[in-house]
C-alpha cells in the first residue's frame, strides 16, 4: 500500500510562490506516474500537472510556463514550484500516484492554497 503525505500549502499574494511536497510512503516502487490536481470552491477537481518515472511531464494550459513539477524516484517524492501566483490559482491542492501494476490511483489528503489578490 501507498500513503501520500502533502505539504507546502499556505497563503500568498498575487504574484507570489509556493513549494509543495508530496512523500510517498509504503510500497514507492509500484509507483508509476505523480502529479497534482486541484479542486477550487464549487468545482470540479482538475489536473494540475503530471510526471512520469522518466521525467516527462504534462501541464495544465492555465498553469504552463508559471508552474514546475519535479519528483525524485529515490525517495518517491514529487514537488510542484508555484509561481506568479494568481487568485484562480486558488484551491485545495491534492497529490496522487498511479499504480504500475494495476489500475489503481493512490490520493494524498490535500493541502490549503490561497492567493490573494
Amino acid at each position: 500500500q501507498v500513503q501520500l503525505v502533502e505539504s507546502g500549502g499556505g497563503l500568498v499574494q498575487a504574484g507570489g510562490s509556493l513549494r509543495l511536497s508530496c512523500a510517498a510512503s509504503g510500497s514507492g516502487s509500484s509507483i508509476n506516474v505523480m502529479g497534482w490536481y486541484r479542486q477550487a470552491p464549487g468545482k470540479q477537481r482538475e489536473l494540475v500537472a503530471h510526471i512520469t518515472r522518466d521525467g516527462s511531464t504534462d501541464y495544465a494550459v492555465s498553469v504552463k510556463g508559471r508552474f514546475t513539477i519535479s519528483r525524485v524516484n529515490a525517495n518517491n517524492t514529487v514537488y510542484l514550484q508555484m509561481n506568479s501566483l494568481k487568485p484562480e490559482d486558488t484551491g485545495v491542492y491534492y497529490c496522487y500516484a498511479t499504480n504500475r501494476w494495476v489500475k489503481y490511483d493512490y490520493w494524498g489528503q490535500g493541502t490549503q492554497v490561497t492567493v490573494s489578490s
